[in-house]
């Protein structure tokens, strides 16, 4: 059955129990799957018939929750890969090859950025970085014959940019080449790319979507719109000789992508999320629309005592009226961005320490985006691998705090921060 309001998928989406089947999604702990003969199993291998063989390629637990994530960011289907970095890396590896030039937005959380600057160029994948501000005719201008693919984060992480998907997506499709969105800090809950135009979807499940910081993860959800067939893809359009000269457009249509990136890139590469990973996933999956208003309600509230106190310099919230991403907020995301806020200290790096080091509730982690209020100095964490160059195309200077605001109640955390701020 499919369900209009995003609120009911969060729960009833991806698995329909049968009479006397658990009601919960069940974690199938195993790693293989028996068949009465080696025909049955010979048509899974060949792509011919749909099952599980191998928890690498497919695994029951999984299969519902990404059936769940597809259906909340509209796509029709959906790969779980063992972290965020990984679902990244398997869209790009799975219809780029050496030679091939990516597009990417400058201003991407750290550990992207050094997989397109570094490792994916050790690869032989070139790649041009934009800013998070480009413009439509920066951005044309930044292709070239070979690219094969646009990255942006649809809020970057920590510097909060937001991006204009709907013209990446136009000039994206104007030269042939999908958009590719990180939605990880809006969730499907605040924002939905594919309906703006994107083709591809990835989140680090580990934020939000599982909300509790206990399973790594990640996902990439295919929307099922691009047309792989303009002569630019033919690893999707033409035979698969190692899987019997498979066309993968022809046999598999509008899922043909999603398709390549299980059958080819995690049988090859095998960065597969753990059946057990994927249940607590979607324990928090089903509070997430829940959970989603509150971080954002909460996150406004600490914006607003921040801007207000004179020891802080700047603060930075999509969601401000001061922001100046606000009427793009509006446009994408009027019912709330993300939890998470930065902001600069007067007195600089030494400053962003002293406060950090008295927060009480807030705990620095390296982490952010789940339900406990947590912060991070990202010019020496996150980024540090960064030189001053490209701290600054990342929108990250010296003082920067990253405060995620969790889901207690706003009072104690901004009590939390006033007494640290006291501090300085």
């Amino acid at each position: 059955m499919s369900y209009k309001n995003i609120e009911t998928k969060c729960i009833q989406s991806g698995y329909e129990p049968k009479n006397g089947e658990p009601r919960v999604i069940p974690i199938v702990q195993s790693t293989t799957f028996k068949y009465e003969t080696s025909e049955a199993m010979g048509a899974l291998f060949d792509l011919e018939a749909a099952g599980f063989f191998y928890t690498r390629l497919a695994n029951p637990t999984l299969d519902a929750v990404e059936k769940k994530i597809a259906d909340l960011e509209g796509g029709v289907g959906a790969m779980l890969t063992s972290s965020g970095q990984a679902a990244t890396l398997s869209v790009v590896t799975n219809i780029c090859k050496a030679g091939d030039h990516v597009i990417c937005s400058s201003a991407v959380y750290g550990g992207t950025f050094n997989l397109f600057a570094k490792t994916l160029v050790d690869l032989g994948i070139d790649c041009t970085f934009v800013a998070a501000d480009v413009t439509e005719e920066e951005l044309n201008n930044s292709f070239k014959e070979n690219t094969k693919l646009v990255f942006t984060e649809s809020v970057t992480n920590p510097s909060l940019d937001v991006a204009d998907v709907e013209m990446f997506a136009k000039c994206a499709h104007a030269h042939g080449v999908p958009l590719c969105v990180d939605n990880t800090f809006p969730t499907p809950i605040n924002f939905r790319p594919i309906e703006w135009g994107a083709d591809i979807v990835v989140h680090s499940t580990s934020k939000y979507m599982d909300g509790h910081a206990v399973a790594l993860g990640g996902v990439v959800v295919d929307s099922g719109n691009f047309d792989w067939t303009n002569g630019k893809f033919p690893m999707l359009s033409t035979p698969d000789e190692t899987y019997h000269g498979v066309v993968y457009t022809e046999q598999f249509g509008k899922a043909a992508f999603i398709t390549k990136a299980r059958t080819h890139i995690m049988r090859d590469m095998g960065p597969q999320m753990s059946p057990m990973n994927g249940f607590l996933l979607n324990l928090g999956l089903e509070t997430l629309f829940l959970r989603i208003p509150r971080h954002c309600e909460n996150a406004m509230k600490v914006a607003e005592f921040l801007e207000s106190n004179d020891k802080i310099e700047w603060v930075n919230y999509p969601s401000l009226k001061s922001s100046k991403y606000y009427d793009r907020v509006q446009k994408y995301m009027p019912n709330g961005t993300c939890g998470v806020v930065s902001f600069g200290v007067k007195g600089g790096r030494k400053a962003a320490e002293k406060l950090m080091a008295s927060l009480k509730l807030a705990a620095i982690v390296t982490h952010v985006a789940d339900a406990r209020t947590c912060c991070l100095h990202p010019a020496s964490s996150t980024h540090r691998q960064m030189t001053d160059e490209q701290l600054e195309a990342a929108g990250i200077s010296p003082s920067m705090i990253r405060f995620s605001v969790g889901i207690e109640n706003a009072e104690d955390i901004i009590a939390d921060l006033k007494q640290a701020i006291d501090n300085v």
